[in-house]
C-alpha cells in the first residue's frame, strides 16, 4: 500500500490545516527566529534592509555600527557627503545605487514625515529604497505591525509545500497570510526564513533531518538518509535542528555549526 504525499490531493481547507500544522512545528523547531538585522529604531531597520540587497545580514551587520553612528538621523543621511557614504558601505555590494536610495531616503522622510519612518505600509511603499518586502519587515520588526516578509527564502519553502502556485510576492503575501492569523505573521516569515537558510536549502535541502518531512510534499528533493542531510544543516543550533528531527547529532560536522546560513 502506497501513500500519497502531503499535498497530492488537497482541499483548501486541508492545505490549510496543513499550513497551520507546518507553522506549529517551525514554532518548536526555529524558538530562535528573529529579524537579523541589527537594528535599535525603525530608521536603522530601514536601512540595514535596504543594505541586505544581494548581501548577506551578517556582512550588513558588520558594516552598520560605524554608519549609524555616522549617520544617525534621517536629516543625516538627506545631507551626507556621497563619497563618504559610499565609502562606509562598500563592502555590502551595489554601493552606489544604495548610497542613492540611502541619500533619497533621508531627504524624503525630512520633507513628508518630519524626520520619521512612518508606521503605515501606503507611506513606506512610497519611499526611495523601500519595496513592499522592505516594508513589511520594518512593520513587523519596528512597530509591531503584523507583516509577510516574501523574500527568496519564503518563496521557495511556501511552493516546496506547495501552500500556493502563486509566483508574484504580493499574491504569494496574501494567499499565505489568509491561513494564518494576522498576529502571527510576523513571526511565520522569521521562522520560514530561519528554515530556509538553514534547513530547506535551495540546491539540496537536508531532508532527512528536517521536522517537516512528514507535511512536505517534496520530500525527497535533497537526501533522506540521515547522515548525509545531517551534513547540510546549518548555523549555531545545527545539532539541535538534528534532534528535533530525530537525528544524530553528533552526524552534524562541527564546520556546519559554525557555518553562516545564507
Amino acid at each position: 500500500m502506497t501513500t500519497s504525499p502531503p499535498g497530492a490531493t488537497e482541499t483548501e481547507l486541508g492545505r490549510t490545516r496543513r499550513a497551520r500544522k507546518i507553522g506549529r512545528v517551525l514554532t518548536e523547531t526555529h524558538p530562535d527566529a528573529h529579524c537579523e538585522l541589527d537594528h535599535a529604531n525603525p530608521l536603522e531597520l530601514a536601512v540595514a534592509t535596504i543594505l541586505s540587497a544581494q548581501c548577506t545580514d551578517k556582512k550588513v551587520n558588520e558594516v552598520t555600527p560605524k554608519l549609524f553612528g555616522r549617520y544617525p538621523t534621517a536629516p543625516d543621511y538627506a545631507g551626507a557627503d556621497r563619497a563618504e557614504l559610499e565609502e562606509l558601505i562598500r563592502p555590502t555590494g551595489f554601493y552606489r545605487n544604495k548610497t542613492d536610495s540611502l541619500i533619497k531616503l533621508g531627504r524624503a522622510l525630512v520633507e513628508r514625515y518630519d524626520g520619521r519612518v512612518p508606521g503605515k505600509l501606503a507611506d513606506l511603499v512610497t519611499l526611495p529604497g523601500i519595496g513592499r518586502k522592505t516594508a513589511n519587515v520594518i512593520l513587523g520588526n519596528a512597530f509591531d505591525v503584523p507583516g509577510i516578509t516574501v523574500d527568496t527564502h519564503f518563496q521557495r519553502l511556501v511552493h516546496r509545500w506547495r501552500l500556493t502556485d502563486e509566483t508574484d510576492p504580493v499574491k504569494i503575501e496574501h494567499a499565505i497570510g489568509a491561513m494564518y492569523p494576522k498576529r502571527d505573521w510576523t513571526m511565520l516569515s522569521h521562522r520560514i526564513i530561519f528554515h530556509g537558510r538553514r534547513v530547506c536549502h535551495a540546491r539540496k535541502p537536508a531532508c532527512g533531518a528536517c521536522t517537516l518531512a512528514k507535511l512536505c510534499p517534496s520530500y525527497g528533493t535533497g537526501p533522506t538518509e540521515p547522515a548525509p542531510a545531517a551534513k547540510l544543516l546549518k548555523g549555531p543550533r545545527a545539532r539541535d535542528l538534528a534532534a528535533a528531527a530525530g537525528v544524530d547529532p553528533e552526524l552534524v560536522p562541527q564546520q556546519a555549526v559554525v557555518a553562516e546560513a545564507p
